[in-house]
């Protein structure tokens, strides 16, 4: 990702990392979803455990729009967690989430990038097949509470050179700016995406 967390935010869109305070408006974007999202204990749980997670959240005139959470396993990054709200859905929130949650998976060491997904998402299989996760078996069920089952996705070689060419590819495509700011990086980052 090129350019500096002071670059201006053509949308608006900052990327952050998930705070206890932003628990508010994650809940009413888990309340959102089609199964049944996480709780507020699970979520807390998670953010006092900051070694081997990344949470981040993407924020709209301050108002929390998405989030995604990633676990750390050995070389693999497995994004537990990713929704945007209703509201501003096919905005390209997903895919910056999915972007700065990646460069972290990088940054932290990780070569392989896996996740879930129902079955019927086909917006969210679209976005994981453009960075490069492949479907490579079914969790029957995993989705009980909608009777879905689960497509497990896998990109391996995320730390190579052919695939930071596919996220530079991605960002380019995005149009606008966006910024994203975490903590454990100097200047943070500012992506032309």
């Amino acid at each position: 990702m090129a350019g500096a967390v002071d670059d201006a935010a053509v949308d608006g869109i900052v990327i952050t990392t998930m705070r206890r305070r932003h628990l508010r408006g994650v809940l009413r974007i888990e309340a959102q979803q089609a199964h049944d999202g996480w709780s507020f204990g699970l979520f807390l749980a998670e953010l006092g455990r900051p070694d081997g997670r990344t949470y981040l959240v993407a924020r709209y005139g301050g108002a929390v729009v998405g989030f995604v959470g990633v676990l750390y396993a050995l070389e693999d990054a497995h994004v537990t967690t990713i929704a945007v709200a209703d509201d501003h859905k096919r905005s390209g929130i997903a895919t910056r989430l999915l972007l700065a949650a990646v460069h972290i998976a990088i940054d932290h060491g990780s070569q392989n990038l896996t996740l879930e997904v129902r079955s019927t998402n086909e917006p969210a299989l679209g976005l994981y097949r453009r960075f490069g996760l492949a479907p490579v078996g079914v969790r029957r069920g995993y989705y009980a509470d909608v009777g879905e089952d689960a497509v497990v996705m896998w990109a391996t070689g995320i730390d190579e050179t052919g695939y930071a060419d596919r996220l530079d590819g991605i960002e380019a495509g995005m149009g606008g700016a966006f910024v994203v700011d975490w903590p454990g990086h100097p200047t943070g980052r500012g992506a032309s995406s």
